[in-house]
């Protein structure tokens, strides 16, 4: 009998909510053995925007602090560069064309999970009986599948604010470990335009007033870094400035967070890791698909201390968050044991380090022990953004080939609203020549249906090999694989391969 993938993941967690399973009990009085686990998640900020990322511009100590005691990851990609679904997918370990969470969770989008979806939050109470808490940005739903035991409270556009209602938090949780949530806003578009600028450029939530507990930055023009997949013209320069103000004014509420961490004994004893949601909100980087949407920053510090101020190589997906710290927690190991022991008739679903019911592996031993090796594919999965966007998009990343498959590319790629009305788009549809890396306006308007790149000779992505005849073999290998992908984590689109 061959039992589909739904019914594995929900026989799966049967399995681990059995009595004893994961030894739960008898793990819960020994805090020491499992750290408390910190999840940071900014939103919109790009791979190459903090310090320890090589930017010697933008102002980011903390974040650059926290590297220096942790790993600081190069090739980490989140699945889906748009917010809910991405965010769903960290919350899940499961790609959002199989959660259900196909695009924006708020407003008229009403985008949401399925509700057999079992959440990391959830997961990490229910097994392993740790306190969990959130604050900040949500943007996921059901709240019931993503359910946290506490809800904090503050202004969600002022950072430090969020981490200074975190303090009577820490102070207070002491006997059982726990998870806490912490989600800026920052450095996403605020959307309001600028009267006085002649770009106009769109406002990052940055208040003419000011925020309380933040302190004021500034930067001129001139001095910003404008990345290689964006156009070097006073228009992005202006937008840049103002996305480097939201960059700092994240990093004062990270590094406000670990200065309570600190002074209330949870520091050393925290698994921490930063990351975000998806790329820079600037034209060809979020709701896109290339390297500067979903190759993102990732640093995390282990409770331990080992690892310090290193780098790691390995390719990394946001798939793996909810395994790894499932596993962190104690809880996985076992569950990955039973579930294979029952279900060893479908072992050729899985390689030996995936974990079934989640798309994503544990990196808890890459971790500790600073290996680099292993997997060297990752896959990303778009569909939506707004709901006005249907536009979707699969991709295969090895260290040397990228294929993305524009699945609806008939269509004109649909602009993301604050990104359309942004003064970088506006400046380029006005303005003859204008190019985002090697695209051109009219290239990221209408794309083809396939784009291979050479990440190894052109890590821009400015030649697309799709139609070069000495790379069709290439082609090929990359397309089986994407199409096994798509078959292996039930992506309703792997129908496309056969009727179009």
């Amino acid at each position: 009998m061959r039992l589909s993938f739904k019914t594995i993941v929900v026989l799966a967690f049967t399995l681990i909510q059995m009595p004893g399973f994961g030894n739960q009990k008898a793990s819960h009085s020994s805090v020491g053995s499992r750290p408390n686990i910190i999840l940071i998640v900014s939103d919109d900020h790009g791979m190459g925007d903090l310090g320890c990322y090589s930017n010697s511009a933008i102002s980011t100590p903390n974040l650059d602090k926290l590297a220096g005691d942790g790993v600081r990851f190069t090739q980490a990609y989140c699945s889906s560069a748009s917010c809910s679904p991405s965010r769903s997918v960290i919350l899940s370990g499961v790609h959002n064309h199989a959660n259900g969470m196909l695009g924006l969770s708020h407003r008229y989008h009403n985008f949401s999970s399925f509700k057999h979806i079992q959440s990391l939050p959830v997961l990490l109470n229910k097994l392993a009986g740790y306190k969990t808490a959130r604050i900040g940005k949500f943007h996921v739903s059901p709240e019931e599948v993503y359910h946290f035991e506490e809800e904090l409270h503050a202004d969600i556009l002022n950072p430090v604010d969020l981490a200074n209602a975190c303090r009577p938090y820490l102070e207070k949780v002491s006997d059982d470990p726990f998870f806490l949530y912490y989600c800026t806003i920052d450095p996403h578009r605020g959307g309001e335009a600028v009267e006085d600028h002649p770009y106009k450029p769109n406002k990052f939530h940055n208040k003419e007033e000011g925020y309380e507990g933040v302190e004021p930055y500034e930067i001129d023009e001139q001095n910003v870094v404008v990345p290689y997949y964006l156009p070097d013209n006073p228009a992005t320069r202006a937008e840049l400035v103002q996305y480097y103000e939201a960059v700092d004014r994240l990093d004062q509420g990270v590094g406000t967070l670990i200065e309570h961490l600190k002074e209330t004994g949870h520091y050393k004893n925290s698994l921490i890791i930063y990351i975000t949601d998806n790329g820079i909100a600037f034209p060809g980087a979020k709701t896109n698909i290339y390297q500067a949407a979903i190759n993102l920053p990732c640093i995390i510090k282990l409770p331990s201390g080992k690892r310090a101020n290193s780098v790691n190589d390995a390719m990394i997906s946001w798939t793996d968050i909810t395994p790894t710290l499932l596993d962190f927690a104690g809880v996985l190991p076992q569950s990955k044991k039973k579930i294979k022991e029952a279900y060893d008739q479908n072992k050729e679903r899985w390689d030996n380090t995936h974990v079934p019911g989640f798309h994503g592996n544990s990196i808890k031993e890459l971790l500790e022990t600073g290996n680099s090796g292993g997997r060297d594919t990752i896959f990303a999965s778009h569909t939506f953004h707004e709901i006005t966007m249907y536009y979707p998009m699969r991709t295969i990343v090895t260290r040397k080939y990228k294929l993305i498959w524009n699945v609806a590319s008939a269509l004109p790629y649909p602009g993301a609203l604050d990104l359309w009305n942004s003064a970088t788009w506006q400046y380029a549809l006005k303005h003859e020549g204008v190019r985002f890396g090697g695209k051109s306006t009219e290239y990221l308007s209408n794309r083809p249906e396939f784009e291979l790149f050479d990440l190894e000779k052109d890590s821009e992505e400015s030649i697309n090999l799709a139609d070069d005849e000495a790379y069709a073999g290439v082609l090929n290998r990359m397309k089986e694989k994407l199409k096994e992908y798509q078959e292996n984590t039930q992506d309703p689109w792997v129908i496309k391969w056969k009727r179009e």
